[in-house]
């Protein structure tokens, strides 16, 4: 193992599983383009069919690869500006610095962010500062790994309050064709994951939750099968009898279409039941 992954990373393959493919209760478009000097465009609108509530996203990127610098402009239908500077490779090999700022007009709120990440060899690193309205926090992460073993630690320290809010701890294994995780999260939340690629065109994964002090276990099992080049099936099922069926499409290089919907196993026939749309433009 080269670089192991960052702390929220742990566990993603099986993440993924049970949420690509998926959009329950919601029509979403997005529109992502590339000019030729590099500036990345980005939009994004989505549409509550239970709420009929609209959000939209725009953003910009350009990446100044020769100085390793990355420009991004974000604003979104909440009236939230937000900008992103980011320096990578260029101090030390590993080492990437981000300076993130948001505010909102019309409320006058601000919020700024000093991001630190550093990886290498069987060490991924990462440090954030938090300042807003609410005061300062610090968020903290490391993960170590060898011979595909994975142990990392996560932790929020609030300046205001003098005290660790958040404290959690992974441990995990990883190859190229299975991964386990565990975590337990401020000692009372515990959750475990298994992935799984059977073979080039199957993937599965199951999970568990519980919480201490409750005797109820959560868990679900999904599988994502890719049907030919441009096509993907995908279903999950958890304890709560709620099946989550997702079909994905390329309708032509840069045009990808996803249906979903998500089945109440134990009121089938009173409804309540939700679909999802979803069409991505790349060019």
């Amino acid at each position: 193992m080269a670089v192991p992954p960052t702390y929220v990373d742990l566990g993603k393959s099986a993440r993924d599983v049970f949420t690509k493919g998926y959009g329950f209760g919601v029509i979403k478009l997005d529109l992502k383009t590339k000019s030729d000097n590099g500036l990345e465009f980005t939009s994004t609108c989505s549409g509550n069919t239970e709420t009929s509530k609209v959000a939209g996203s725009l953003e910009t990127k350009y990446k100044w690869a020769e100085h390793g610098l990355t420009f991004t402009e974000k604003w979104n239908t909440d009236n939230t500006l937000g900008t992103e500077i980011t320096v990578e490779d260029q101090l030390l090999k590993g080492l990437k610095l981000t300076l993130d700022s948001s505010f909102s007009p019309n409320t006058g709120k601000k919020g700024g962010k000093v991001k630190t990440a550093y990886k290498c060899d069987h060490i991924n690193l990462g440090c954030d500062v938090n300042y807003d309205i609410n005061g300062t926090a610090v968020h903290g992460a490391a993960v170590v790994g060898f011979e595909g073993w994975l142990a990392g630690y996560q932790m929020t320290f609030e300046a205001g309050r003098n005290k660790v809010t958040q404290s959690n701890f992974a441990v995990g294994y990883k190859t190229d064709e299975f991964q386990l995780h565990t975590n337990v999260n401020d000692g009372t939340e515990f959750g475990g994951s298994i992935y799984q690629k059977v073979n080039d065109k199957l993937e599965t994964a199951v999970n568990l939750a519980w919480t201490a002090g409750n005797s109820n276990t959560r868990f679900g099992i999904a599988a994502k099968y890719q049907i030919d080049s441009d096509a993907s099936f995908s279903a999950k099922v958890n304890n709560s009898s709620l099946v989550g069926l997702g079909y994905t499409q390329t309708l032509k290089p840069g045009v990808k279409l996803t249906l979903s919907a998500l089945l109440d196993g134990k009121n089938i026939n009173s409804g309540g039941h939700k679909l999802g749309l979803g069409l991505e433009f790349q060019a």
